[in-house]
């Protein structure tokens, strides 16, 4: 029998609320994430993604409002949180690695004190006993103890993106939420943030959700895929599956746009067009403009995400 998941997101709706009305950036989002599992949550930039992670966070902002559905932890319903357990939650349960360490990191702090701030507040600790873990922390993603008097001006972008993963696993929470970690890095410290990131997993045994537009990132590293378009799921399945046999013309689209090292050469094909306005979405499903296989069902009748193989969804009128 499965394990019960430790992140259930049902049915999530937000929306951006502006002077001609409301904006619905995430439509009805649901998936499940099991304990020790990483989930990649990919799309094209504007599709909702980092929208997801922060609602499930409770970290949006006006004019963001979440208008529908439930996010469960451990089966606590963290939308209905108080404050007080928000602050509880947050880092002990579940922490956010944001996508630009240079903006997520403090430029007046040193590193060490960056570390031993969440220590501190949550685990009521001297400064110097934070202090230790915070060096404890720095030696778990391979940088020198000597750097936690560093400002993160005096670290590579690959150390202050790694000082962004220790901050986030401080106090050891069993979930951690990577918002394209390894953005405006170059291909090989993405490699090497991304093995460190698998051995801590492996070591910890904390779920991942990873969220980036780049497939290439998680074709490997991920348990399972879900894909996001205009706010919509279009396709989820176990990411050898995804990627033997992407189901949904989106993802074929998307997989078609990265080139292959292994097998014959091939013409990259790309998609035509661009993301939809939504402000303006259009009726029926919301790729039909941009698909090659659309007929006129997929203009009037917005598809469904359902099972089209074994642990294989999709959302998409050809089946």
């Amino acid at each position: 029998m499965a394990p019960s998941p430790i992140l259930s997101v049902q049915d999530l709706r937000v929306e951006f609320i502006t002077p001609t009305g409301p904006v619905c950036a995430v439509d009805n989002v649901s998936f499940d994430i099991a304990p020790g599992e990483v989930l990649g949550l990919a799309g094209e930039s504007g599709s909702g993604k980092s929208t997801v992670a922060m609602a499930i966070m409770r970290l949006l902002r006006p004019p963001a409002v979440i208008t529908g559905g439930r996010v469960l932890f451990a089966g606590q319903d963290v939308l209905s949180m108080t404050e007080d357990q928000l602050r509880a939650f947050r880092w002990r349960k579940m922490a956010l690695v944001f996508q630009s360490a240079m903006t997520a990191l403090n430029p007046v702090l040193t590193i060490g004190e960056q570390i031993a701030d969440p220590i501190i507040a949550h685990d009521g600790v001297t400064p110097a006993q934070a202090m230790e873990r915070a060096a404890a922390l720095l030696k778990l993603v391979n940088i020198d103890t000597s750097r936690l008097s560093s400002y993160p001006h005096q670290l590579s972008g690959g150390m202050r993106q790694r000082v962004v993963i220790a901050i986030a696993m401080a106090l050891k929470p069993p979930f951690l939420i990577m918002d394209e970690p390894t953005t405006a890095l170059d291909v090989v410290v993405q490699k090497e943030i991304l093995q460190q990131i698998a051995d801590l997993k492996d070591r910890l045994g904390f779920s991942i959700l990873f969220i980036t537009h780049d497939l290439s990132l998680i074709a490997e590293f991920s348990t399972r895929i879900a894909i996001l378009y205009a706010g919509k799921l279009a396709e989820t399945a176990r990411a050898k599956d995804l990627f033997s046999d992407p189901k949904h013309p989106y993802t074929q689209g998307l997989l078609g746009s990265f080139p292959s090292v292994r097998g014959p050469r091939r013409k990259l094909q790309g998609i035509p067009g661009s993301p939809p306005d939504m402000r303006n979405p259009p009726p029926g499903c919301r790729f039909h403009p941009r698909c090659p296989q659309a007929f006129a069902t997929c203009q009037n009748e917005l598809p469904v995400l359902r099972e089209i193989a074994p642990e294989h969804r999709g959302a998409c009128h050809l089946y």
